[in-house]
């Protein structure tokens, strides 16, 4: 499978990443950390442009995750009820995404990208939890733009080496995102603890 998706993004271009990114982030069984990975290695090889390579992959990833929003805000739980197993969703990855949220609240939309299994499903997760939509937008775009700078700039500075490399980078980016995800969570709840003390 990984490798048919890595010769249509080689042989349709910036339609194929936009396509494949949107329809991954919804659900499906696309590998979409080695998708931007090899789109940074053919930017690094001169068959692909940066701009427009990175315009295809953020808008693919937010057209996705913003009808994954969609679903979850007018169909809720009917829909994962009936085609949560085509789409790889449980109600248990819904548990735990709104897990995710009351622990790092909306930064969960913005650091989900980074984590598997949480990325498929926090914008199912807002949209049944009632977020604003532009409250989503602000995270949940914010973090695309990061995830897809971080994963095609990986592809583009290790040039040759992205293949083998990829595969191991992909595991410390989820640690060092949680890490970080917590110190936000701590930071916040020392905030408001802050601000209670001074009332």
């Amino acid at each position: 499978m990984e490798q048919h998706i890595l010769a249509w993004i080689a042989q349709y271009g910036y339609l194929a990443i936009f396509g494949l990114l949107m329809f991954g982030i919804v659900g499906l069984p696309v590998p979409d950390e080695t998708l931007l990975t090899f789109t940074g290695y053919l930017v690094f090889k001169g068959h692909l442009s940066l701009p427009l390579a990175y315009a295809a992959a953020f808008a693919g990833s937010t057209c996705g995750i913003t009808i994954s929003y969609t679903l979850g805000r007018v169909f809720g739980l009917a829909l994962i009820h009936r085609y949560g197993k085509y789409l790889r969703i449980t109600e248990e990855h819904i548990r735990k995404a709104h897990a995710w949220f009351e622990r790092v609240g909306h930064w969960g939309l913005t650091f989900g990208y980074f984590v598997p299994g949480v990325r498929h499903v926090t914008a199912y997760a807002a949209g049944m939890s009632d977020v604003e939509p532009h409250q989503f937008a602000l995270f949940a775009y914010s973090g695309g733009c990061l995830w897809v700078a971080t994963f095609i700039g990986l592809g583009y500075f290790l040039g040759e080496r992205w293949e083998a490399v990829e595969r191991d980078i992909h595991h410390y980016l989820v640690g060092v995102t949680i890490a970080a995800a917590i110190l936000i969570a701590a930071y916040l709840v020392w905030r408001r603890w802050r601000r209670a003390r001074g009332k």
